[in-house]
């Protein structure tokens, strides 16, 4: 199946459960169009105009920074802060987890362009702590930290563990660095304000495409010196684009409403974990998400998930995930559901019938 025709296949569902609603380019354009002739939004140019300035405003405030400065892409957000934070450190050597973004997403950018290089923190299959920071004899410029940590199905450290992880870094004068692309989720697990979370940390990457569901977008916060290089930096490396405005409007649109319904949507992913403990063959991780999202193990290969799943979409009219992942066992892999819209809007007896399907494709 090409592609184009697995995207038929899913806009002809009529249930889907991973995620939020997905409007259609028509929908978005709409919406932000009347956004803009309601609230007389006006084109930046470069990054300069009131509008994205008073929304960079409202995350540094929100986030406990003097700072924000939006660019287009996390990738280009984090490669920059921690360039500047090793340059700045005097250690080109950055601590990370082996299932950080920067590792498995970004096509080795950092060793290509020369950015930091890289020292494994923890064991890849677990959250990292102090202890494991503890553990590095090597002087680092910076650690990069994400909550939560998606790759391992959504797992945080208890707030307890996070104070201390900040406490190493500042004894041993290292730039602390926050991946928050999934900030606004974490900030619903340890229910604190974002400026306990972000306090601490010397730089923060949150981005707005994926749980606040904007057309993309990032910023990335810290002092406003922090923050003026680093604008100069994504100029150099072309993130500098002439209009800015359709992600940040679509961003701002609908910040607020989407930060409100997190802890609705954690709660949710509860309830959906506790629904899976009926299916045998099925397994989560966590056994209880500490956000909302988690990976759910299936009983066959990845392969053998997808043409499930496309059986499933094709016959029922239900999309039940995106990507499937092989695990470390033979015949096993896993899937992300990512709780959002869709799955708020489902009962529980929609979920249970999905599952019921799926389960019944592990027996043929």
């Amino acid at each position: 199946m090409t592609e184009h025709e697995l995207n038929q296949v899913r806009n002809r569902c009529h249930t889907t459960l991973p995620g939020h609603k997905q409007p259609s380019a028509a929908e978005d354009f709409a919406a932000i169009s009347a956004y803009c002739k309601a609230h007389h939004v006006d084109h930046d140019t470069y990054g300069d105009g009131e509008f994205i300035h008073s929304f960079e405003h409202k995350i540094a405030t929100l986030t406990g920074f003097e700072s924000g400065v939006f660019c287009t892409t996390g990738t280009l957000a984090q490669s920059v802060a921690l360039r500047l934070a090793t340059m700045e450190r005097g250690s080109p050597l950055v601590g990370m987890h082996a299932s950080a973004h920067v590792l498995k997403h970004e096509n080795s950018n950092y060793q290509m362009l020369d950015h930091f290089k890289t020292v494994l923190i923890g064991d890849p299959v677990r959250i990292w702590g102090a202890a494991d920071l503890e553990q590095i004899p090597d002087r680092l410029g910076a650690v990069l930290l994400e909550l939560p940590m998606r790759e391992i199905g959504g797992q945080l450290p208890d707030w307890h563990e996070l104070q201390h992880i900040k406490k190493v870094c500042q004894e041993r004068h290292i730039h602390l660095h926050l991946d928050g692309a999934r900030l606004w989720e974490a900030q619903a697990s340890y229910d604190r304000a974002l400026v306990e979370i972000t306090n601490g940390f010397h730089s923060v990457y949150v981005s707005f495409y994926k749980g606040i569901g904007a057309l993309g977008g990032a910023m990335l916060l810290g002092t406003k010196e922090f923050t003026a290089r680093a604008k100069a930096w994504m100029q150099r490396m072309g993130g500098n684009v002439y209009h800015r405005s359709p992600y940040v409007i679509s961003a701002a649109m609908q910040f607020d409403q989407r930060l409100s319904a997190m802890p609705d949507c954690l709660v949710r992913a509860r309830q959906v974990a506790k629904l899976i403990e009926r299916f045998p063959t099925m397994q989560t991780n966590p056994a209880m998400p500490q956000a909302n999202l988690f990976h759910l193990y299936l009983p066959v290969s990845a392969k053998a998930a997808i043409e499930a799943r496309n059986r499933i979409a094709q016959q029922h009219g239900i999309w039940l995930f995106n990507r499937a992942s092989n695990a470390a066992l033979p015949d096993q892999s896993y899937v992300e559901w990512y709780v959002g819209d869709n799955l708020l809007n489902l009962s529980d007896q929609q979920v249970l019938h999905a599952l019921t399907l799926l389960e019944k494709e592990f027996s043929k």
